[in-house]
């Protein structure tokens, strides 16, 4: 499992002057399916024990995406964390979960808080189709009937 940290960091962005709190922006690439990049931004706050849990995500084919790769990822309808990073010294993380879905050929990555915020846990989704790469099956004949 790979965990965010600041080399990954390519944005930061000041809230204001009043305010001890920025927007960073992550470029976290999938471990295994290594073409896909994925951009995450999140509050941090520097004064303080706990982060928001307010993140969104955009991933996008950023390379190549392989047959391989994909026989090498979970392909449970709960799937795996890809990305984990402490937004709190009280046990709170943003993860960032890597989810196949085979009827559309699509990967959907999940970032979500761990810790319930103002009565919700906090979440954003974005999805990478397969359409066009490797790793794409064309649907056989006999399934559309």
């Amino acid at each position: 499992m790979l965990t965010a940290c600041s080399d990954s960091e390519v944005g930061d962005v000041s809230l204001g002057v009043f305010t001890t709190k920025d927007i960073k922006i992550d470029a976290l690439v999938d471990p295994v399916v290594t073409g896909v990049t994925c951009h995450v931004s999140s509050i941090e706050a520097n004064l303080s024990f706990s982060d928001p849990s307010d993140s969104a995500i955009a991933c996008r084919q950023t390379g190549p995406i392989t047959k391989a790769m994909l026989t090498s990822i979970d392909k449970s309808d709960s799937g795996e964390v890809v990305f984990r990073k402490s937004k709190s010294v009280f046990f709170k993380y943003m993860k960032i979960r890597r989810i196949y879905d085979a009827d559309a050929q699509t990967l959907i990555y999940l970032s979500y808080s761990t810790k319930e915020t103002s009565g919700s846990f906090k979440h954003s989704i974005s999805t990478v189709p397969l359409w066009n790469t490797d790793a794409y099956t064309t649907p056989s004949a006999s399934s559309g009937s």
